[in-house]
């Protein structure tokens, strides 16, 4: 913690959990120990690069204000991980009942006689944390494969495989009955085309055994329609005589 005669700011360096193209944020705390009204404003070396959010601000007596620097994604990993960035933060007494409206850049002017607290702070990078890791440790042998949350909610992925797994050969046996409702859905239309097939030619059997009995029990039809061309025959000669 930085203490001056106006404001405790903390911490005394913006840390950066540094990752390429992503965008990071820290934040300080801005408390104010005295009982006067204190202005406070945010300068830093590398403006392009970071977005203050106060930048400008009053901070009121015996109260707190929270300042949030955010740095601009990266598109490399600086060398060794090291940057000359720096943050001036400077706070001069203001008028009681001020706001952040009542601020101007005279009010931060030293050479106007105004009494400028600054305080300076360095920019650092970090490493960012480490996810935790998604797979169990210590699981028993022999135990049964199950699907576990882990910390952060989600579901461990080797036993999310294997529950996965597990859950596709219960609901095989239902597959493979739905393709034999299929198969036995088939197989009896089938037959039942089958049985109409085989009723037709019983039929027609039938009804040759028929005529063929009526051809044995009397004169046979061949016979009588031979009789009768002959009979047409002799008429159409008597005729011609």
């Amino acid at each position: 913690m930085s203490t001056g005669e106006l404001l405790n700011i903390e911490p005394q360096e913006l840390q950066f959990p540094f990752e390429v193209r992503k965008q990071i944020s820290c934040s300080l705390q801005l408390s104010n120990k005295t009982d006067n009204y204190v202005a406070f404003k945010v300068k830093t070396t590398n403006p392009k690069k970071y977005c203050v959010r106060p930048n400008t601000g009053i901070v009121m007596p015996r109260s707190t204000c929270d300042v949030i620097v955010t740095m601009q994604a990266q598109k490399e990993t600086p060398l060794d991980m090291q940057c000359k960035d720096k943050f001036l933060l400077q706070s001069v007494v203001a008028s009681s009942g001020a706001n952040a409206k009542d601020i101007t850049p005279e009010m931060f002017n030293k050479e106007s006689g105004h009494n400028v607290e600054e305080c300076k702070l360095r920019v650092v990078y970090v490493n960012p944390p480490r996810p935790p890791s998604p797979v169990r440790e210590g699981s028993e042998e022999g135990s049964s494969p199950r699907a576990s949350v882990s910390d952060n909610g989600n579901l461990n992925t080797s036993e999310f495989t294997l529950a996965s797994k597990a859950f596709g050969d219960r609901h095989e046996p239902q597959d493979n009955s739905s393709e034999a409702r299929a198969l036995i859905s088939k197989l009896t239309v089938e037959k039942d085309s089958a049985i109409q097939q085989n009723n037709k030619i019983q039929q027609e059997l039938e009804l040759l055994r028929r005529e063929a009995s009526k051809s044995r029990g009397g004169i046979p039809l061949l016979y009588v329609f031979l009789i009768g061309l002959v009979g047409i025959i002799l008429g159409y000669f008597m005729k011609k005589t």
